[in-house]
This record gives C-alpha cells, structure tokens and sequence, in this order.
C-alpha cells in the first residue's frame, strides 16, 4: 500500500466514532432559523402579515410600504439570532447555488454607523447575469440581471448570513434560473387544475403541487477522497477495479447504519430542522457507504428550494465529520447509482389529495379524472420528460439494472389497470342509465380508499403510481428538481386545459351529463395512451423492442435527449402555457448541451493525466523491480533462467502490453477531442464527444483497472474500491 493511501486510511480510522446521543426534540428545532408564518406574526404588523400572505396565496403585489416593513422586521429577527450579513439566495443554471453576502452595517455623512435594511434591498439586487450560463441571452458586455424576492419561499439564516431566496431574471426579462419557469409553470397548473376541480367541488379556490424528493448519496473518507483526482475533479472515479465483495451479499441495504454515518446524519438532520426542511427518513441504500433521506413532502416551489439547500449543506456537514458526501449519479463503476425520485401530486385548498382515492364514487371519479389526465400527459410528452433528466452523470445511471430505462413508461399497478379497461369497455357515445350506475357502482366505486397495498412497486418503471402520488424514479441525484418538475407540472396543466374543453364541449353542444361527458373523455383517454402503460420488466430486451413498436422515444444519451426540449411542439407548448418563451427554451437547450460537452472534456482530461501520469508511471516502477529480478535470477540460474523466469517474463509482457494499450487510448482521445473542438456547431460537438471521445473512457479504464492488479499493492497510487467503499 502506498504511503498516501496508508496515511489516508490510517487518518480516517481515527475518525471512526462512537454514537453521539442528540435529545432535542426535532419539533422544537424546526423553523427556528426560518422567517416563516410563525416568526411573522411576532415581528410584522398585521398588514404586513397579510400583505405576504395575500402574496403567497393569492399572487398579490406586494406594495413597497409593506416591503420596507418586512424588511425592517426580518432585519431585527435576524440581528436578535446573531446574524451580520444577508444574501439573495438564487438557482442559477450551472446546477448549484449562488450567493453574494452583503452586510446590514452602513455609515452615514456624519460619520454614525447603522444597521440598514430596507425594502428595496428586500425585493431586488442585481448580481452579473454575464457571468452565469446564459445561452447567449446575455454578453460579456450585456452584465445586467436582478434577483428578485420570491415571498412564497420563505427566508431563513445559514451560519451568520440571512439568506433571502430569488428569483433570477436578465434585464431583458428572460429567467436565467430553475425557479422562475417553476413559478410559472406551478401557477398554470394551479389555474387549469382549479377549473377542472369545479366540476366536483365549487368551493375548490387553489390547487398545489407538491414534491417529495428521495435524495441519495455516498459518504467517503475525505481524505481517501482526496487521493483521488477523478473525485475531486468530476465527482467519480474514472477507474478502479471492482472490490472482490460489493453489494452482491446485498447486506448492506435497510442494514444497521455504522455510528460514524449516523453522526453525520443526525448532525445533518440538526442543520435541516433549524432551517424548516422536514427531514424523517434515513436508511441505508444498496451500495456499500450509499444512503439515502427524503423528507415530508411539501409544496413543491419549496421543496426544490429545500433540495438545494440541502446539497449545499451535505457538503459542509460532511466536511465537519472527515467525509466527502459524493452526489454524482455514478460515482462507482459495478455498484448502484444514486438517484433522486421525485413523488408528485396535486392537493386542493379544501384538504383533498386528488391522486388519492376517495370514499364515493364521485370522489373516485375525481381522482380518476387527474389520474388519467396524467398519464395522458405524460404519453403526449415523454420525450420532453426524458429530457427534463437528462445529463452527463445520468447517462451512466439509467437502465443500469438499478434505475429506470431511458424509456419513459408509466407503471400503475394491476388493480388500477382492471378499472381502465372496464372503463375502456364502456360502449362509446351516450351512456344509457343503466351504464351509468354500473360506472358508477361497479369500476368507480370499487376503488379502494388506499392502493398502497394493492399495487405493487415496479423499480424498472421511471413513473409509477404508488397509491395517492406518482413516483419519477428517473431524476438523478445531482439534478435541480426545478427542471423535471417544471415540465411535469406544465404537460399536466395543459392536458387538464383540454381536457376541460373537451368535456365542456360534450356539454354544451351535445346535452351530456357533466358526469356523462366526463366519462367519455376519459374513455377516449385511456384509449389513446395504451401505450405508455407497462407493468413488466424495463430492463429486459424484449420492452426496448416492444417500445419501439409502440412508437416510445429510447434516448439514452444526453445530446439525444436534449433535442426534444427545442421540438417546435415544446416551444409551443411553453410559450402556449406562459413558462418559458423560445428564447429561453432554446437558451436552457444550449447551456445544457455545452454542460454535457465540458463535464465530458474535463472527464477526458482528467482520465488522460491519471493514466498518464499515475498509472503507467507506477505500472513502469514496478516492471523494472521485475526486470531487476529478472536479472538476479539469470545470475543465479544461468542456464534455468528462461524456466525459472517463466512467469515473471509473462508479467513483464502482460504489463508492457497494458502501458502500451493506455498510451494508444490516451492518444486517440486526444485527437477525438481535438476534432471535437474543432465543430463550430453545439450539436455536431456534442456528438463527438458522446460518440467519439467518451467511447474511448472504457478502454483506457480496461488497461489501467487490469494494471491495478497486476502492480504490487504497495506502489500503486490511487485509493482502491476496497478502501473507498468500506473504510468507515
């Protein structure tokens, strides 16, 4: 073992610690650090309470005397905990967080010092808009964007800073963010879901979407992690030899978590209560050092918030307890990925869930009016969903026999597929009495109030019914949920706003029932969208054929998945729904397809420097060790020598053969990646470097992993699987 990775391991032993008992109550933690609905009735007047609010609920402006008294007020509640500076919290395009940390201390022409905030610095700043990705909508010489306050996600304080979250618009209006096209888009399905509530309850005056995120991760010795450039660099291991036990015992999923792990944890879990993130669940996951935590769900503007702030906080944590909290969706080769399933629904202002099942038939039919809207979105859109979660780190995760196929599907059980397809065999046109009552009796009425038992779970299905919520299994674990959840909620708003016209039409113009005309749409429905219901297998062969046949999209790299964002049906339908004008779709296309083509170079140059610089440099050390043996032996032997250096010569060979085959490799990709470069078209590079450079990692990674066991242990550079995935 090399005296880097003995240090390493020997350090991060050390680290290893007992169980630390916490007795705060989480009940008494949470919130405490949030600006929230609690916290504003003690410090705002009751009409600046009811100007956020009437905000928050009801999309009022907020006038500037009302901000200037939520500003002088959150200003005193952050100064009484400790707090120096504040922040316009936002979510730009490059995938993480950004801040600028202004402090309230301010000093006058007479030389006074104060503390200053006022409303105008509650509502906007201006950050450079240049400097963040922006798909050509701003230049180097175009500088100017604002962040804007967004009322609905409350503000909360991290360390001494009071953190205020954003929008984040250029100065030409275009969002440069993941919450403004999510604002929008929650918004449209808050209208046409609302409309369509009426049919059932007239008293139904809002519809929220809400979000349950299931974030996965790895925890690995920081210092291990350290040793390694690929970790640090990319956030996985470009090579690595398989350790001989991985999780094939599959001994450490739901296993008891290891005291070191459960520090962090709870350390964590202190963190997410003090800033409102309902944090409950924590397990572990399949992999060796993989966990996983998912919260309460929430609405889902903030809960994306949530699941941002939280990847920031991991991060710190981790540090805090000698750990490197790994996010990428493959972080190691031969071992599950990580993901982060998004559980969606849609909840009304009168307490209803209506994916859940209800009590009476008209309840049911209810739920079956947004269950089957949903899937009927979902089949008109699921290339634009596919790519809602497409990127570079998911192209590694998804059919990987631990994730959903590229393949968007929806899975909803046997029971549920029995109703549809009574409901498909009702005779089509105008419903005679008796086929009403058995509708309404026999498959509406039928449904049980809770299908969490009677449906069971399809891991292979990237969107599957769980009983009063979808399930998108296909979010990766670094992605914002911002942009998966901006294209559901939107194809669901619009299919509800046809749907809506469809029935009225069967009304108005042709006499039905409402519940009549409802029916037959739904009908039709179901009929229309057969094909993107699948109960079995997804990583099976014959579901990639059958697939084809049913004309589903298979696009399972990220340049392929990303064309369906720029399809003149997905300009149309963002600009028809007010989430996003072409402009900002075709911008967000462009920052994510040049995304894809740097986390490729930067994997490529990486790999190329460790192969280069770390392995064959080794692997050379140790084969001249073996020729000095080599050499030792023909003094002693003489005329045995080619019999008693057999094998040593054989090693000799077998290594010189793998130094060579990486420097071929290396080279090749080099070239692949200068011809890359060389395409002025965005598309045509990115192709390349899926197609060309990135075709190449494997077998330099072949070479380089066969090295790995071939050199003496003790000299070879990098921290092995072994060490990485169970040094705890």
């Amino acid at each position: 073992m090399s005296t880097l990775r003995f240090h390493a391991i020997k350090e991060s032993l050390a680290h290893t610690s007992k169980l630390v008992l916490d007795n705060d109550r989480r009940s008494e933690l949470f919130g405490q650090n949030v600006f929230n609905a609690q916290t504003m009735r003690q410090y705002l007047t009751k009409d600046a309470f009811e100007g956020v609010m009437n905000a928050i609920w009801h999309g009022k402006k907020i006038e500037r005397s009302i901000a200037d008294q939520v500003a002088s007020s959150m200003k005193d509640w952050a100064l009484s905990k400790g707090v120096t500076h504040y922040t316009h919290w936002f979510q730009p395009l490059t995938g993480a967080t950004a801040e600028k940390h202004d402090a309230f201390f301010e000093t006058s022409n007479s030389g006074l010092s104060i503390e200053k905030f006022e409303g105008s610095q509650l509502v906007q700043q201006e950050p450079d808009a240049s400097s963040f990705p922006s798909g050509g909508i701003r230049n180097t010489f175009e500088a100017r964007g604002y962040t804007a306050w967004d009322p609905t996600s409350p503000a909360f304080i991290y360390g001494t800073t009071l953190c205020i979250p954003t929008i984040f618009v250029a100065y030409t209006g275009e969002a440069l963010d993941y919450k403004t096209p999510l604002l929008r888009a929650l918004h449209a399905v808050d209208d046409a879901a609302t409309a369509v509530c009426k049919y059932f309850d007239k008293n139904v005056r809002k519809v929220t979407s809400s979000l349950g995120w299931e974030q996965e991760y790895f925890l690995v010795d920081k210092l291990l992690a350290s040793s390694r450039p690929d970790i640090i660099l990319t956030g996985r291991t470009l090579l690595g030899h398989s350790s001989a036990k991985g999780q094939q015992l599959d001994d450490h999923y739901f296993g008891s978590i290891p005291s070191r792990a459960l520090n962090f944890m709870r350390d964590l879990e202190n963190e997410c209560m003090l800033l409102g993130i309902p944090v409950k669940t924590r397990h572990n996951e399949v992999a060796p050092n993989q966990f996983e935590l998912a919260p309460i769900f929430e609405e889902a503007n903030l809960a994306v918030d949530h699941n941002s702030l939280l990847m920031d906080i991991m991060g710190r944590v981790a540090s805090r307890h000698h750990f490197k909290v790994l996010l990428h969706e493959k972080p190691f080769a031969g071992v599950n990925g990580s993901g982060k399933h998004n559980n969606w629904s849609l909840s009304t202002d009168t307490g209803v869930n209506l994916l859940a099942p209800g009590k009476t038939p008209m309840s049911n039919l209810q739920f079956l009016t947004f269950f089957i809207n949903t899937i009927k979105a979902v089949h008109e859109h699921e290339a634009l969903l596919r790519a809602a979660v497409a990127s570079t780190g998911n192209d590694h995760r998804l059919g990987a026999n631990e994730a959903p196929p590229a393949i968007i599907s929806v899975f909803i059980g046997e029971q549920l597929s029995q109703v549809l397809e009574e409901l498909e065999g009702v005779t089509k046109g105008k419903l005679s009495p008796q086929e009403k009552t058995e509708l309404k009796l026999n498959v509406v009425g039928k449904i049980p109030d809770v299908l969490l038992d009677n449906t069971d779970r399809n891991r292979t299905s990237p969107f599957a019914f769980t009983g009063n919520k979808f399930e998108f299994r296909a979010v990766g674990s670094t992605a914002n949920c911002g942009n998966p959840m901006t294209v559901l909620n939107t194809i669901v708003a619009k299919q509800l706003i046809e749907f809506k016209v469809e029935v009225d039409k069967l009304i108005d113009k042709k006499g039905l029932k409402k519940d009549e005309a409802i029916f037959n749409v739904l009908r039709e429905y179901i009929k229309s969208c057969r094909a993107i219901l699948f109960e079995g297998n997804g990583y099976d062969e014959a579901w990639r054929v059958e697939a084809e046949k049913r004309g589903l999209s298979n696009n399972k790299t990220t340049p392929e998945a990303l064309k369906a964002k720029v399809a003149p049906s997905t300009i149309k339908l963002f600009e028809e729904m007010k989430v996003m004008s072409e402009v900002e779709s075709r911008a967000r296309y462009e920052i994510e397809v040049e995304a894809y083509i740097l986390h490729i170079q930067i994997e490529s140059r990486v790999l190329g420097d460790i192969a280069r610089n770390h392995v064959v440099p080794t692997a050379v050390k140790y084969q001249n060790i073996l020729i000095e043996n080599v050499k030792g032996l023909k003094e002693i032997f003489d005329k045995k020598f080619v019999e008693v250096s057999r094998e040593q010569l054989s090693l000799i060979e077998e290594i010189s053969q793998h130094i060579a085959g990486i420097n071929a490799n290396v080279t090749k990709m080099i070239e692949e990646r200068k011809k890359a470069n060389a395409q002025s078209d965005i598309e045509k590079k990115a192709h390349d470097y899926c197609f060309n450079v990135k075709s190449i990692f494997d077998d330099i990674r072949y070479h380089c992993d066969k090295l790995e066991l071939l050199v003496d242990d003790e000299l070879w550079p990098l921290t092995k699987y072994r060490e990485l995935l169970f040094t705890r």
